[in-house]
């Protein structure tokens, strides 16, 4: 794993799993090194303006060179700045393409242990440092090695005694940048663990603004806001100390070799063993020099970075994810289902459910009872295949279910929940998410669904009707209303298998029974199956199945039930003679 993480190639095999265009990342560091060779020349043709710099022996020619030097630098940096931006940009919309698609498709045992703000943050932030790194600091790095290297030949042949004195420079400089630019990558590495932590924290505040609020827990939320605006805060001074240094360390460094420069060649030029010009030249191809060497510490820190960027965007993408597609295709309506002695824990060592068997025959409803935390909606997990058995098997049919294509599968099933889940957007947009060609469906169609899930006349009431905006989770609309349109949604896909996980359980008496008129009349004809703790809405159940710490203890209709199992009937006494 160390030798993983201290090497480039996971990071050079990431760039090239997005398929980016060699050759425009070719033709760009070509623009940049021609601009780094454009850039050679000028104190070249400085050298020879100032030697010869009288107003008779003034050159047209000279100058006119010179000109045209600078604007082909410009035109030529100008591009290749471009193409390198836009290679940048391409790898950065496929990395966030490939995390994108990757996230859609990881099992839900991975958001049940991953913070969604971390997983924004790998998308978005990490990617964007590779990008950084791509776009800008590598063409740097490659042009500055390659101006180092350029300008100290021209010198050795210009002047070599004066050039080895301004070389002295070089190895000071790498002494004071290296260990700075590594300190500068270890805080870096602190600051997106952090930033990714912060954001982590940021959208789940803000996803739970209401449960925030009704708890009163401004307060508490303020203090876990500034501790980790605290760590940022404290980790960007260290930053900012670190680029303290280097700024007049560097600024030092230059002075002293310009001063030695300038002191031992006027020396020279007073000896005449060496022109003005020369020691002009000199003096720039210094800075060219110098400049490239200070940005390698930042190089090796962005690299730094990048490398710790890759691990994480690579951990991503190495996870398993879901086949959707992959496995059988098959019309579920007349099947039987049969739960075959399973077991299940979300970790290793852990029972949540034990030895479950059942059946469920086509057109039947199935209830689920029990005390809370018996494993009821982890059942409905398991149907749902959002997770899969430790042992057992759930088949429909003679077919393991998983042997059928999740998209077929999950395709064949109508889920309402008790959260009333919506997305952002319309009501609309809601009753045909993720169908294919949602657009197209006419809106005739999505009114006779939302009558039959007694939705139409509040939907009605609305001036935008279908069109109407319901914010945020649906937060603009009642339970009962958001309960309706889920079931419309259920309508409109015509699902073979109906699971309701306690969908009446949040509402008032009124919604509850509009909501139930709507459940009697999708359920018709349908395998149902249905978690709920009031005992009156499944007390017709064609089979009752009681789970008590994740094993079922009773099994069989109302009647029998009461008749044969004492907490049933002691939930019944309950709830049904109030």
């Amino acid at each position: 794993m160390k030798e993983k993480q201290s090497g480039i190639k996971p990071f050079i095999e990431l760039i090239l799993s997005t398929k980016i265009s060699k050759w425009a990342l070719v033709a760009g560091l070509i623009g940049s090194m021609l601009t780094m060779l454009v850039n050679l020349a000028i104190p070249l043709l400085t050298r020879k303006l100032v030697d010869g710099f009288t107003l008779e022996a003034l050159s047209t020619t000279l100058i006119i060179t010179i000109i045209v030097v600078f604007i082909l630098q410009a035109v030529i940096d100008g591009l290749s700045t471009y193409i390198l931006a836009a290679v940048g940009q391409r790898i950065v919309a496929r990395l966030r393409e490939k995390m994108w698609f990757k996230l859609l498709r990881l099992p839900v045992r991975y958001f049940d242990k991953t913070p969604s703000g971390e997983s924004v943050s790998r998308v978005v932030n990490d990617t964007g440092i590779v990008k950084d790194l791509i776009s800008n600091h590598f063409p740097q790095f490659i042009t500055g090695i390659i101006t180092i290297i350029g300008a100290i030949v021209i010198l050795l042949i210009m002047d070599w005694k004066m050039t080895l004195l301004m070389l002295l420079a070089v190895p000071i400089t790498f002494l004071i940048m290296m260990p700075l630019g590594s300190r500068m990558a270890k805080i870096s590495k602190k600051m997106q663990d952090e930033t990714a932590t912060f954001t982590g924290n940021i959208q789940q505040t803000l996803g739970e603004v209401r449960l925030m609020k009704s708890s009163t827990a401004e307060e508490v939320e303020e203090n876990q806001g500034k501790s980790g605006i605290r760590k940022l805060y404290s980790l960007g001074l260290r930053e900012a100390k670190v680029f303290a240094l280097i700024g007049p360390l560097i600024y030092t460094i230059m002075m002293f070799v310009i001063v030695v420069i300038i002191g031992y060649g006027g020396i020279r030029v007073s000896e005449g063993t060496m022109s003005t010009g020369s020691l002009v030249a000199f003096l720039l191809y210094l800075f060219q020099i110098i400049f490239p060497i200070t940005s390698f510490a930042m190089f090796f820190t962005e690299l730094q970075k990048a490398k710790g960027a890759t691990e994480r965007i690579i951990a991503i993408l190495d996870l398993e994810e879901e086949e959707g597609q992959v496995g059988i295709t098959r019309d579920i309506s007349t099947q039987s289902i049969y739960v075959d002695d399973v077991s299940f824990g979300y970790d290793e060592g852990e029972v949540v459910l034990a030895d479950v068997t059942f059946e469920a025959h086509p057109g039947e409803m199935i209830a689920f009872a029990g005390p809370s935390g018996g494993g009821k909606t982890t059942l409905f997990g398991l149907l749902e295949r959002f997770y899969e058995p430790v042992r057992g098997e759930i088949r429909i049919g003679n077919t393991p279910i998983r042997e059928l294509s999740l998209a077929s599968w999950r395709g064949q099933i109508g889920y309402v929940s008790q959260e009333s889940a919506m997305m952002a957007g319309t009501i609309r947009d809601n009753l045909t998410y993720g169908l294919d060609d949602a657009e197209k469906i006419p809106d005739d169609r999505l009114w006779r669904v939302t009558e039959m899930a007694y939705a139409a006349t509040f939907i009605r009431s609305f001036p935008d009707g279908l069109a109407t905006e319901v914010g945020e989770r649906g937060v603009k609309l009642s339970g009962g209303q958001r309960q309706r349109i889920n079931i419309a949604r259920a309508f409109l896909r015509d699902p073979k298998i109906l699971m309701l996980d306690e969908a009446t359980a949040s509402l008032d008496s009124q919604s509850e029974h509009a909501v139930q008129r709507a459940l009697s009349r999708l359920m018709e004809g349908r395998t149902t199956f249905v978690i709920a703790h009031r005992l009156s809405t499944i007390v017709n159940a064609d089979k009752i199945i009681f789970i008590e710490k994740g094993k079922i203890t009773g099994l069989g209709t109302h009647e029998e039930l009461i008749a044969t199992h004492d907490l049933y009937r002691k939930f019944a006494e309950q709830q049904l003679n109030e």
